[in-house]
């Protein structure tokens, strides 16, 4: 067990050696991406862990004393390590009901219940919808963009590496992070989980990123050095029925496919990243009630692999290969294209 006197005099040590984390994030970006710099809502992302918390956590883990130190960790670390965390604000917005339930029926194609219901739609907005829908000066119902999780923090990968993170070993990662059984938290790990491990459809190539380096790696083995990542801008419009602004088409290269990738509920910060055939991508502005959002839209013109089940279907009324199904990208959630 790790001596309590030790342990405070190396909290001591790292907190005077400052966070390099923020440029070490910085140095990786800048050798890998063509760009000057991450998104700023990216780069806030970083871990906040100076290289001495990472040594000693990691040797906390070694030890198996890191549930001993848990509140340090998570505080430090800004990550979410109990139930309790899940009541802090997303957003300081309080006209907004609760945050919808996280479904991963969104991030899946394939394999879905039958008796997937239409509550989605119901809650306010559609989370599906034609691109024939979304017209300048036309209205929208918008669902829930926000991401339950939003403030939480990235591991670095050396630290991410040694979580347990898989269906197989869910009950030492409960144990580790002091998950109780049917919490909120449970739930979230387990649907995490299970969109992580899930085989993909035919054509899609995907991963789930348990660090910005891991997200990086693969941006940049499937498309290349030179990118760019868009993103939504905020929430606002959520639960509204708003005005369509101007509708510009950002990547219409149907022969390169972007890269989609979803903020997923979990501890820490993980992305479900993909890749669909037959993709364009869109820049919408959307006049909510408090201001314009210029938000990203997503388009599949090839739904052909699709499971006939899914919910999108079941709202639009058509099956697989028969329409193109388009959807927002949320809150942290983003797309990759190239740009050479």
């Amino acid at each position: 067990m790790a001596h309590p006197i030790l342990l405070l005099g190396l909290l001591i040590i790292a907190y005077l050696s400052g966070s390099q984390a923020g440029n070490a994030f910085s140095q990786y970006w800048e050798e890998n991406i063509g760009l000057s710099h991450p998104p700023h809502w990216l780069a806030s992302k970083a871990s906040p862990l100076s290289l001495n918390q990472v040594s000693m956590f990691m040797k906390l883990m070694e030890e198996n004393e890191l549930a001993s130190h848990l509140h340090s960790f998570c505080k430090l670390a800004n990550v979410a390590c109990s139930t309790n965390s899940l009541v802090k604000e997303t957003i300081n917005d309080t006209i907004l009901p609760p945050i919808a339930q996280w479904n991963d029926d969104k991030l899946k194609y394939d394999d879905l219940p039958n008796e997937t219901p239409l509550s989605v739609a119901s809650q306010g907005g559609l989370p599906y919808f034609r691109k024939s829908m979304v017209k300048e000066g036309g209205f929208m119902p918008i669902p829930d963009l926000r991401d339950p999780m939003s403030y939480k923090s990235f591991l670095p990968r050396s630290l991410a590496s040694k979580i347990p993170f898989a269906f197989s070993q869910i009950k030492e990662l409960k144990k580790i992070f002091n998950v109780l059984d049917e919490s909120n938290m449970d739930e979230y790990i387990q649907e995490t989980l299970e969109v992580c491990e899930n085989n993909p459809i035919r054509g899609e190539q995907c991963t789930c990123a348990t660090s910005v380096e891991d997200l990086i790696d693969f941006v940049v083995e499937k498309l290349g050095h030179y990118v760019r990542v868009w993103s939504t801008e905020n929430v606002e419009g959520s639960y509204e029925n708003v005005t369509i602004g101007a509708v510009k088409l950002i990547h219409g290269n149907l022969s390169e496919s972007p890269a989609l990738c979803h903020s997923l509920p979990f501890i820490f910060q993980i992305y479900y990243c993909h890749i669909l055939q037959k993709v364009k991508v869109y820049a919408v502005d959307i006049h909510a009630r408090k201001k314009v959002n210029h938000a990203i839209m997503a388009c599949h013109y090839d739904t052909s692999t699709w499971n006939p089940d899914h919910l999108s279907f079941k709202l639009l009324g058509f099956g697989p290969g028969l329409i193109e199904v388009c959807h927002w990208i949320n809150e942290n959630g983003m797309v990759w294209t190239k740009t050479i």
